[in-house]
């Protein structure tokens, strides 16, 4: 019997998702989305397009333009639960995204943005965006200039932030919790030899540590200060 519980819970938690652009992201997205037992149409001008799917995907394939409504009704819009809207080109997506959000009411929607202004004035207008080409140069930044400045995520209002930020060797030996300062930012995880975990209260940081920390919105440079200048004696 418990295995059929697992099975019905799992079923309720399904949801049909629309992927406008299938492109190498939205062809990879519609067969994650698959595989994990959602149903998913996907839209593309171009028929050609759809030969990026799996070979026996089983969702639809639309053929013409994410922000057209008959397009998306066909799709299934009005059963939807989330949309990605994937394409190549900015303004596609977030006219996309303004559809299906304002038009439609479908709360989980995402846009593909590749001008991170952009990204940024969306995000406060609560449409969520990935700016794939910021992300990758920060990503890259954060490799090869370990003390360059970033911020890994931003929540729309700009009140919580989540860094990246590799640990000074004069933290070495200093319990990493001693990262935190009260009611400013929070200590989410830690990745050590390229293994992340959750800090437990009695690590201590070692050389080479790259910790997650949550920050107010306006803390971040007063954290970074922090961080730089070393643990304090006898702590906070």
């Amino acid at each position: 019997m418990r295995p059929r519980a697992r099975k019905g819970r799992r079923e309720e938690q399904q949801v049909h998702v629309i992927v406008v652009g299938c492109g190498r992201v939205g062809s990879g997205l519609a067969a994650s989305l698959e595989s994990q037992g959602h149903s998913v149409a996907v839209i593309d001008r171009r028929a050609e397009a759809f030969r990026r799917l799996p070979s026996g995907f089983s969702g639809a394939s639309i053929v013409g333009v994410g922000f057209d409504r008959d397009r998306l009704l066909e799709a299934g819009i009005e059963r939807a639960g989330a949309l990605a809207s994937v394409t190549n080109g900015d303004n596609s997506n977030i006219v996309v995204a303004r559809v299906a959000r304002e038009a439609f009411q479908i709360e989980r929607v995402v846009a593909r943005i590749y001008d991170q202004r952009r990204a940024a004035i969306y995000e406060r207008l609560g449409i969520p965006t990935v700016a794939t080409v910021q992300w990758t140069i920060d990503r890259v930044l954060r490799r090869i200039l370990p003390d360059a400045s970033s911020v890994e995520w931003i929540d729309p209002s700009a009140r919580v932030c989540l860094v990246e930020r590799v640990v000074p060797d004069s933290w070495a030996g200093h319990p990493i919790s001693e990262l935190e300062i009260p009611g400013r930012s929070r200590l989410a995880g830690v990745s050590r030899l390229g293994k992340g975990s959750l800090p437990a209260d009695n690590l201590l940081a070692q050389e080479g540590d790259v910790a997650w920390v949550i920050l107010s919105g306006g803390a971040i440079d007063e954290f970074d200060s922090y961080l730089a200048a070393g643990p304090v004696k006898g702590g906070h």
